[in-house]
């Protein structure tokens, strides 16, 4: 779309995972937005602490040629939430993702309603790793993917420690930036009213799609769209 206001166009995404999985779920979205000319990197996040993923995504945006969609799902939502104030950022897009305010943590919104029978998420192990049961990571996090990606889902999953869930984000980057938000209709992982309650108190523009935790993975094509009307209204 043609240039209205001498903002430059968005042609550059940016995408963050979350706990129990790696970039490589990203591989549909990714498909999708190059096929329309969209420039992507996908974030490989340490999930070592919260300013450690801060810092992979800064990285990754300090590399960028120009304005970026900065988009994160689940615990990459937090992850966004702090380092979306990157001056590269144009807008932000949460999927199925955490999105707390300044002097909350991502376990604050977590906790703020039961969680599903079949959520999985464990205890910090003696090493502060947060685990999700194996024996519920299908049902629980990934419902609408068959048995053998949810297998690779969870063998390709990177190490989730526990002190990331529990810092508080001291600069909310949904304040000052276009945020933009997917509610993932059949998530047992964070309950989706609990996404419509984070998304509503930030006036976070809201599109459901019916889909599991992993909604990303499920439905690519979709959420591509979120992203991709993100960078289009964000370019006028």
């Amino acid at each position: 779309m043609e240039n209205q206001t001498n903002s430059p166009a968005v042609k550059n995404i940016v995408l963050v995972h979350g706990a129990f999985a790696d970039g490589s779920g990203y591989k549909g979205v990714y498909d999708t937005l190059t096929r329309q000319g969209y420039r992507v990197t996908v974030v490989q996040n340490p999930l070592t602490s919260l300013q450690d993923d801060v810092t992979a995504t800064h990285l990754a945006l300090d590399n960028q040629d120009g304005p970026a969609i900065l988009a994160g799902h689940s615990w990459g939502g937090a992850v966004i939430t702090q380092a979306g104030n990157h001056p590269k950022v144009a807008g932000l897009v949460y999927i199925a993702a955490f999105q707390p305010d300044n002097n909350e943590s991502a376990l604050t919104w977590f906790q703020s309603a039961p969680p599903a029978p079949e959520n999985g998420v464990l205890p910090p192990d003696d090493k502060g790793i947060v685990y999700y049961d194996q024996e519920k990571y299908h049902a629980g996090f990934c419902g609408d993917l068959s048995k053998e990606e949810a297998a690779f889902m969870y063998a390709s999953q990177g190490a989730f420690y526990g002190e990331c869930f529990v810092t508080p984000i001291t600069d909310a980057a949904w304040r000052n930036k276009p945020t933009y938000g997917i509610v993932a209709t059949q998530d047992k992982s964070i309950n989706p009213d609990i996404q419509r309650n984070m998304y509503k108190r930030s006036g976070t523009r809201v599109t459901e799609i019916e889909g599991s935790h992993v909604v990303y993975v499920s439905q690519p094509e979709k959420v591509a769209a979120v992203i991709a009307q993100a960078a289009q209204e964000l370019s006028k």
